[in-house]
């Protein structure tokens, strides 16, 4: 079964707002086996989604719209929906109440535009939102299953899977797309691509391999497709170890995760401790480090030492150091990582310094050097890196150089 997915909005084809709807529909309906065939995005015009909808009807038997639900003169799929499925609108009193509920507890008012809210068409499914106020919309057509959801993600994820997801897993069953991941850092991907080619050449039909290389990193993702999961979860967790054993010691992973999640595994493990000295990065490391569950059992905290005081009276960084060398410098990354592992009394310890522009440099060093550093209170080691983009994918670049020498620093292989 193919689906499609149609996102709407003006604010998605100016690059106002990015879409990660379609990325969060796409790897549910995938996990039920359901192939997606295409996504589109377009503007709120009824000559727009009318024209995604003839033609994604033509090429799917599931077509997942979001967006345009909303009570505003902007917000046009809904009448458009009714239209072109030949109903007529009609207040729904179970949407009218849940509406009206959810001004009440808000302690807002209830106006003549929300009732626009209750409105729906007389020949579809209505599917409740439990967290909002635009009801889903279901619909059928030539056997074709359409719905429509709004386009806030947390309220589109609740109808999903709610409503959506338990109907498709029900209706279509008995195919199956079962991925696994490997994750390998230090080596690119043709190394890499040359060290398992035998492997590779061996795979059965039915399993795909695709290589998705980032910064310092690169994911290998085994992909199999087959109507029965027991043998295919069997067969492609076998090619998933046999190409990890070929691999050796750069496998970071065989999960698709963060490698700020590795880190965190692995001081579990250990049952060891970590802080962070940023400057350049302002607590953009920290942020990664506690978007995963359970950190604070390994991740202390940091000191953003943005500024050269914070440096020097918080990390006691030496201010002839600071004077002569300047706040990017191997002796400020080594003084820092030191001294905050001493701040905060952890087992390890990590820190940033550099420039990232844009703009000149800081008389010392050219825009897009960075020094990092880490340290266990017995080594510490330090590196000098050079990024050549804008300020947000340095920092970002930065952040990934940083958590992969600490990984590596971690596991004695620095």
């Amino acid at each position: 079964m193919d689906a499609s997915i149609i996102t709407i909005g003006d604010e998605l084809l100016i690059g106002q707002t990015i879409d990660t709807n379609s990325a969060w529909i796409a790897r549910h309906l995938n996990e039920l086996g359901i192939n997606v065939k295409r996504r589109v995005a377009v503007g709120d015009t009824a000559d727009a989604i009318k024209a995604a909808l003839d033609n994604e009807i033509t090429e799917s038997g599931i077509i997942l719209v979001t967006g345009g639900l909303g009570p505003t003169s902007d917000d046009i799929t809904k009448p458009l929906l009714c239209e072109y499925f030949g109903g007529k609108m009609v207040v729904n009193e179970k949407v009218l109440n849940h509406v009206k509920d959810i001004f009440t507890k808000r302690n807002r008012p209830f106006l003549e535009r929300n009732l626009r809210q209750a409105e729906v068409p007389d020949n579809c499914q209505v599917l409740h939102n439990r967290m909002g106020t635009a009801p889903g919309m279901m619909f059928g057509k030539d056997g074709k299953i359409i719905v429509a959801m709004p386009g806030v993600p947390f309220e589109m994820m609740a109808i999903m899977e709610d409503h959506v997801l338990p109907l498709l897993r029900n209706k279509f069953t008995g195919y199956y797309i079962v991925h696994r991941s490997i994750l390998t850092v230090g080596q690119g991907e043709s190394f890499i691509a040359e060290k398992i080619v035998d492997i590779e050449e061996n795979l059965p039909e039915y399993i795909k391999l695709a290589y998705l290389p980032s910064v310092g990193m690169v994911k290998l993702r085994l992909t199999g497709s087959g109507e029965n999961e027991t043998q295919l979860i069997q067969e492609i967790e076998y090619w998933q170890n046999t190409l990890s054993e070929r691999l050796g010691n750069i496998v970071l992973a065989k999960e698709d995760i963060p490698i700020e999640q590795v880190i965190g595994r692995a001081l579990l493990e250990k049952g060891r401790t970590v802080s962070f000295a940023e400057s350049c990065t302002g607590g953009y490391l920290s942020h990664l480090m506690t978007q995963i569950p359970g950190a604070s059992n390994y991740f202390k905290g940091s000191v953003v030492s943005y500024l050269i005081e914070v440096k020097e009276n918080v990390l006691g960084v030496s201010y002839q150091t600071l004077e002569e060398l300047g706040a990017v410098s191997e002796p400020v990354a080594i003084q820092m990582v030191e001294g905050v592992r001493k701040v905060l009394n952890t087992d390890y310890s990590l820190s940033v310094t550099g420039v990232l522009g844009p703009g000149v440099d800081d008389g010392r060093n050219p825009v897009g050097t960075v020094w990092i550093a880490v340290s266990d209170g017995n080594t510490t080691v330090a590196k000098d890196f050079r990024f050549f983009y804008d300020r947000i994918r340095n920092k970002e670049m930065t952040a990934t150089m940083a958590m992969l020498m600490l990984w590596k620093f971690i596991n004695n292989q620095l």
